[in-house]
């Protein structure tokens, strides 16, 4: 390794090491081991080639210093050459070590990588709704890639860096004394001038480093909103392009700038270490030779004086910085492992049952609920705050009973906020009643298993989410192994045949992020399709028909009616005509149920169902009149 590249090497760990001062957590390092465990072999073999590597690393210079010697001493030919084979032999064999340690330290860190983000992504997937509604996607997927490999690098770089350099340091100082004490103690003093412009020029160029990684950070940002579908749509209506443009200027401007300085404070500092590198070799040749002009060693220790230089100096200035370096490693598992420990609100019990065959009900039984609160579900860390909000705890839902018996309809209305979507999200089991119970077939869900309640329950939601994916591809979610003519035919009963039959691609057509490539109401029929295609036996549609037209409306009623017939089905809607023909509906307000009642026993009885109703339609016919 040349001076110039130990000087980067110098630069570089100064740079991106982080300062922290925690001590080590025993029980963060237990965790590390059983990750760890499964790769134990390897590990093995990695240090111990990382240790013959460090001892090749220091026979070379050794032999070279052999062969002057052997030269000026004019020694037999075969000597020479057997010396020279040997270097060669070595350099062979230290390639190829290279590559093989090389391999392991691949293996081990790409395993590890595998380990921690199956374990992170498998748990995340675990959580409750709540967490995700609080948690910064971008802060959780940088989990599952900095952090995760910041985690790695603890193996695959750190580690092996540690052993070699100690080792490498170690040989290196016993050969180097035993050719000459003066010249080692030279060397030892000229390091000062390696390790602490490093670690000072390192931090200033730190500083720059991450005040272009906020602003890239913020660039970021800005083009992930300004460049999704509503956010450009919302800046050409409401934005102000020439000032959007103007701020994203500014900041690349700044990054650029950044950039020339620490381009240029870079070059400066390897050049003008290198110039003292070369200063100091200039002075081993120095006394060095001194030394051997007064017999006081040989010559062809000089040359391996001069070649170990680059063998003392790299090792040092690399464990000099290997705590932080350690450190760093530390805090990647500690954030890590911190999402590991966040324990899912709802779980699955290990004697869980299956929903039972045939017709299924759905009960609600005395259920009162409150959203818990975000140090419940989240970490400060994830939602990017100082601290939690530890307020929650406010019931939303307050002794809500009714039962929907096989093949029946339950309708929930009333004002926005009321409860009704809550109540939708309970059945399916996204979050857990704190009191009361939810019932399947007579079973409370939390009796059930998670796929059991999947494979029975569908839910079309308001929003009608879909995947930047095929159109095929977001079907197939709800049923992997339906076939095409399934398919078609789900397709068909959605009204959505004709269209997708037309486009280009057919059902191979990508649909956009969240489906935006089509409109809303074609969004919205696709998740009826998925629906559809699910033929599960309880039914829950969440303003299903929320994003249509009058004509679409109509027809994907008339599908819904031969999807849900001898289905259990909740429906939420706020357009009530779309509930006349339920067999019970369910006035909520303010959590509580008010009334209940078929449509035409609740508009007689005229409460608020009935002032709904009348409010909703006369606006109907005022807008009719007006057009």
């Amino acid at each position: 390794m040349s001076m110039e590249v130990t000087a980067w090497n110098s630069l570089y760990n100064a740079m991106h090491a982080q300062q922290d001062k925690r001590p080590f957590s025993m029980a963060t390092l237990r965790r590390i081991g059983r990750f760890a465990r499964p790769h134990r072999r390897r590990i093995a073999k990695f240090l111990v080639l990382s240790v013959l590597t460090a001892i090749l690393a220091v026979a070379t210079p050794v032999l070279a210093g052999r062969v002057i010697d052997a030269i000026i001493q004019r020694e037999p030919m075969t000597i020479v050459g057997g010396i020279a084979a040997l270097i060669a032999v070595i350099a062979i064999a230290e390639a190829a070590l290279g590559l093989f340690t090389r391999w392991l330290s691949a293996n081990i860190g790409e395993g590890l990588i595998l380990d921690l983000r199956t374990s992170v992504f498998d748990h995340v997937q675990r959580m409750p709704v709540a967490f995700f509604t609080r948690t910064r996607t971008g802060a959780l997927v940088s989990r599952l890639n900095n952090d995760v490999i910041g985690a790695q690098r603890a193996f695959s770089d750190t580690l092996s860096g540690v052993v070699s350099n100690f080792v490498m340091l170690l040989l290196t100082l016993i050969v180097m004394i035993g050719l000459s004490w003066q010249i080692t103690l030279l060397t030892l003093l000229l390091l000062p001038l390696f390790v602490l412009p490093a670690r000072r020029m390192g931090t200033r160029l730190a500083h720059l480093e991450r005040e272009a990684a906020n602003h890239d950070a913020v660039m970021g940002t800005q083009m992930t909103e300004r460049f999704s579908a509503p956010g450009a749509t919302l800046v050409k209506l409401f934005g102000r392009p020439a000032h959007e443009s103007a701020e994203f200027a500014a900041r690349a401007s700044r990054v650029r700038d950044i950039g020339v300085r620490t381009a240029m404070l870079q070059t400066v500092f390897v050049t003008a270490l290198t110039l003292v590198s070369a200063l100091a070799l200039a002075l081993v040749y120095g006394l060095g030779g001194y030394l051997a002009l007064t017999n006081a060693i040989e010559p062809g220790a000089v040359v391996s004086l001069a070649m170990l230089l680059t063998r003392l100096y790299s090792p040092l200035t690399e464990l000099a910085s290997a705590r932080v370096e350690v450190m760093s490693a530390m805090v990647s598992f500690e954030r890590v492992f911190e999402v590991l420990d966040l324990k899912p609100l709802i779980r699955e019990k290990p004697d869980a049952e299956d929903v039972p065959d045939g017709p299924v009900s759905v009960e609600f039984d005395s259920v009162r609920f409150a959203y818990p609160s975000a140090d419940k579900v989240s970490l400060a860390s994830l939602e990017e705050v100082a601290t939690l909000d530890t307020r929650g705890g406010v019931d939303v839902l307050h002794d809500i009973s009714f039962r929907a018996e096989p093949g029946q309809m339950v309708a929930l209305v009333g004002s926005s906020g009321a409860g009704k979507s809550t109540i939708a999200q309970l059945a399916p089991r996204l979050y857990d009643a704190d009191s009361g119970a939810v019932r399947l077939a007579g079973i409370d869900v939390r009796d059930l298993s998670a796929q059991s309640i999947r494979d029975t329950l569908g839910m079309v939601t308001q929003d009608g989410h879909l995947f930047h994916e095929s159109i095929r591809a977001n079907l197939l979610m709800a049923a992997p192994n339906a076939t095409e003519t399934q398919v078609w035919d789900a397709l068909t009963r959605a009204r959505l045949a004709d269209l997708i039959a037309s486009l280009p691609d057919g059902l191979d057509t990508i649909v956009g992020e969240r489906g935006y490539r089509l409109s809303g109401g074609e969004r919205q029929r696709l998740t009826i399709a998925r629906l559809l295609l699910a033929q599960q036996r309880v039914v829950i549609l969440d303003e299903a028909t929320a994003h249509l037209d009058s004509t679409s409306e109509a027809a994907v009623q008339e599908a819904l009616a031969e999807a849900l017939d001898g289905r259990t089905a909740v429906v939420i809607a706020h357009r009530l005509s779309t509930v006349r023909a339920a067999d019970l509906i369910l006035v909520l307000e303010e959590g509580r149920v008010v009334e209940r009642g078929t449509h035409t026993d609740l508009l007689a009885a005229g409460g608020r169902y009935e002032q709904l109703y009348r409010t909703q339609f006369d606006d109907a016919d005022t807008a009719d009149v007006a057009v």
